[in-house]
């Protein structure tokens, strides 16, 4: 068997935006995803690099920071290191978390915009915004809503309409008013703005999308679908003081831009070769981030996979290419993009206000991150969105985790400690039983395999379910607690060829539910370099039940899931809505 060579991947997930902790359907649709898929690669042997980030600017942050009566600077600081605690907590394996408002996000939004205005891809134009009189400031895109004037839904927003999902301009809309006060005391006024002029790159655009036939089917569908409507010209820069300043090449502010930022839809995606270099730099190597992003300093052998929902495909497969095309610079593009559908809560929206819903910080004060983990990935929104309902949680945890894969782990290790001094048992020769599990195996370990190659992570998490099911199965005949009254070579058999299937599902299970796998792995005492999902561990099937050194000593471990009662589930409906 030949050896692949380990790959170079880089893994993103959509910037977290600052206000507030995520719910549980943001995580699912971009940064669980993410995690999951980098901590695979990791275990086949690649170099992962993920990075993430805390999207900062913007007028959210400023009107959040109005409302706290904080500076706006204290108000990010504070939220970004709840957001880095929150995604500490569930498990996730970013490399680097950073920061949208670093120096190098910056310095590096500022060069893109140089270079693209010098290639002509940037020039200056009156524009006609809203303004809001009573605010007394112009209201950026999504802070202006009304009726939209394709579809008449009445709660559109200035920028995108989420019934039709058209783009839109703020002075488009009918009967507008500001979402900052609810004043419609709003008027039209006229400003000066950069714009970048993505009219001019719907050729080539077209061309490398249409070209990206490894794309998954919805974030494919939603770039072409605005291509099919035309590329049009945005305004990369707005009226506010938070934010990148507007320079000119030599550092000084640009005239008439003394009271504008960039918009934060520009300098967001950038933050993921920023964040990169502020890994480098913390790690003592600050031109490290080149060899991820420069395609002449070695970003060309690199696989870039980027992971979000629906909602953010648009601005990274139009805005941020046409901004790392048009710079004409040699940096690297996405090769493969994963978008995501909505988790939705009992078929609604999630909710702060209306207490709708669970969110990160929440969830576990109710219960540990693997739970959330493995329910959010097995029924992730791929192919559409995913309801989440109290009952089908509790069911897919008591069901997947509590009954198939903890109650074979607890049966096998207790039986093991009763009947064989808690020692990897000698003696006796594989049968049927075993040659039957070998055969599950050899079918089910490549699919699970494919399945994360794919992004499918439904599929994944399914094949994953299959294999601990194929386990039960195997144990019911082998029947090793039977075999043991009259032939206890027989029962070693099967005794041992179940400790070490508890071993592979602990390998498998790492992924999604790292903190259970690795109490499984520990329990049984599984050698560090062996819990791996590379080539080589998978080369000899049949070795698998019998990897384990015989006469190795496991303990017990303890409980691994706790079942989720009706009580919890009615106590947590009244507490965080949803339906009985």
């Amino acid at each position: 068997m030949t050896k692949s060579a380990p790959r170079r991947i880089l893994v993103t997930s959509a910037l977290p935006y600052i206000n507030g902790v995520k719910h549980l359907g943001n995580l699912a649709g971009s940064m669980l995803p993410a995690d999951v898929y980098s901590r695979f690669q990791r275990l086949r042997g690649h170099d992962v690099l993920y990075i993430c980030a805390t999207d900062e600017h913007g007028t959210p942050a400023e009107l959040a920071a109005q409302a706290a009566n904080v500076p706006v600077r204290q108000y990010v600081d504070e939220q970004h290191e709840i957001q880095k605690k929150a995604g500490e907590d569930f498990l996730l394996s970013y490399d680097h978390f950073g920061r949208s408002c670093s120096e190098e996000n910056a310095a590096l939004t500022q060069h893109f915009a140089h270079v693209l205005e010098a290639n002509g891809l940037i020039e200056e134009r009156t524009m006609r915004q809203v303004y809001s009189i009573d605010d007394e400031r112009f209201l950026p895109d999504r802070y202006v809503e009304g009726t939209c004037p394709h579809c008449e839904f009445e709660k559109a927003r200035g920028d995108q309409c989420d019934n039709c999902g058209r783009l839109l301009d703020p002075v488009d809309l009918i009967n507008p008013y500001s979402a900052v006060s609810g004043s419609r005391n709003v008027e039209v006024r006229e400003t000066r703005h950069l714009f970048l002029l993505q009219s001019q790159m719907q050729e080539r655009i077209q061309a490398w999308i249409e070209a990206s036939t490894d794309w998954p089917p919805l974030a494919r569908s939603i770039a072409l679908k605005w291509l099919d409507e035309g590329l049009r010209d945005r305004a990369i820069t707005r009226d506010l003081s938070w934010g990148v300043p507007v320079t000119n090449p030599d550092g000084s502010i640009r005239e008439g831009f003394e009271t504008k930022v960039f918009y934060v839809w520009f300098d967001a995606p950038i933050e993921y070769i920023a964040a990169t270099e502020e890994w480098a730099k913390a790690k003592g190597e600050p031109e490290a981030w080149r060899r991820w992003w420069r395609t002449d300093e070695g970003a060309d052998k690199v696989d870039y996979v980027q992971f979000m929902g629906k909602d953010n495909v648009a601005f990274h497969t139009v805005g941020f290419p046409v901004t790392i095309l048009g710079s004409q610079e040699p940096w690297k593009l996405v090769d493969r993009l994963k978008a995501f559908n909505w988790v939705t809560w009992y078929g609604g929206k999630f909710s702060t206000s209306n207490k709708r819903g669970v969110f990160m910080d929440q969830a576990l004060d109710l219960l540990p991150a693997d739970y959330w983990r493995w329910y959010l990935t097995a029924n992730a929104p791929e192919g559409s969105d995913a309801a989440f309902t109290w009952e089908g949680f509790q069911s897919s945890i008591n069901s997947d985790l509590a009954n198939v894969l903890g109650n074979f782990v607890n049966r096998i290790t207790k039986y093991c400690a009763s009947k064989f001094d808690g020692k990897v048992p000698e003696g006796g020769e594989a049968g049927e039983a075993e040659s039957w599990m070998v055969a599950e195996l050899e079918t089910r370990l490549p699919q699970l395999v494919q399945h994360y190659e794919n992004m499918d992570f439904r599929k994944a998490a399914a094949e994953t379910r299959a294999i601990w099911a194929a386990g039960n199965e195997y144990l019911t005949k082998a029947e090793p607690w039977v075999k043991y009254k009259n032939d206890v070579d027989a029962a070693a058999v099967g005794v041992r060829a179940g400790l070490n299937l508890a071993a592979l599902f602990g390998i498998i299970a790492q992924p999604i539910i790292p903190e259970a796998a690795a109490m499984i792995l520990d329990a049984l005492g599984a050698p560090e370099d062996r819990r791996t999902l590379s080539e080589e561990a998978f080369a000899d099937i049949p070795a698998l039940l019998d990897a384990l050194p015989r006469g190795h000593e496991i303990s017990p471990p303890d409980v691994l899931f706790r079942k989720i009662e009706d009580d919890q589930v009615a106590e947590w409906t009244e507490r965080f809505g949803g339906e009985s």
